[in-house]
Order: structure tokens, then sequence, then C-alpha cells
């Protein structure tokens, strides 16, 4: 019973500083990262056995880094890691035309966005 009575206490503890401190906000964003993380590697591994190839990407690539400095390559390399992180990016920024990214600006935003 004792061991019941020790257990609610460690769990109504736990729910304090979840629910009313920041305490534990960074941790939690953290394990949540390492999941979503974790379940986009499963799912490419696991989600389709045929994969088609794109050769559209590197050559959309390498016309739209003559335009870029080095800061906003790196940042667009980041951006087109797989389809689904392009999706992201267009949903997020190419969608509204009064978007703007802390990188890239507003005419090279554009630009992306019409070549994608």
């Amino acid at each position: 019973m004792r061991g019941w009575i020790g257990l609610a206490i460690i769990v109504g503890i736990i729910y304090y500083f979840a629910t009313e401190t920041n305490k534990l906000d960074e941790p939690i964003e953290y394990v949540k990262s390492i999941f979503i993380s974790a379940d986009k590697k499963l799912t490419s591994m696991t989600g389709t056995k045929i994969q088609r190839i794109d050769t559209k990407i590197p050559a959309l690539k390498e016309t739209i880094y003559e335009r870029l400095s080095t800061i906003e390559i790196r940042e667009l390399d980041g951006v087109f890691t797989d389809n689904e992180s392009i999706a992201d990016f267009k949903e997020e920024y190419c969608l509204n035309s009064k978007a703007s990214h802390p990188v890239f600006s507003r005419e090279n935003l554009q630009f992306i966005c019409d070549k994608i």
C-alpha cells in the first residue's frame, strides 16, 4: 500500500511541474523531437519499398544555388532533405504571400517558391 501512495505522490509532483510551471517544457520538447525524428526514420524505412528517384530536385538546387548567399544555401540544404520537408516549407512560406523567412530575403524566398 505504501508503494501505491508513493507512486501517487510522484505522479502528482510530475503532473504539477508539467502543467503549472515551465520547468519541464524544454525536456518535454526535447523528447517530442526525438520521437518525431524516430517516427520519420521508421516510416521512411518501412513506408514504401519502391522509391521514385527524383532527378528534378538536384537540377532545381543548381538553379537556385546560383542566386543565394552561403548562409541561404546552408538553410536551403536543410529544406531539401526529402519531399516531406519540401512540402512543409512550401506550405509554410509559399502559400502566404506575406510570409517572411528569417534567413532568406523576400526576393529569394519568392524565387524559391516559384521554382518549387
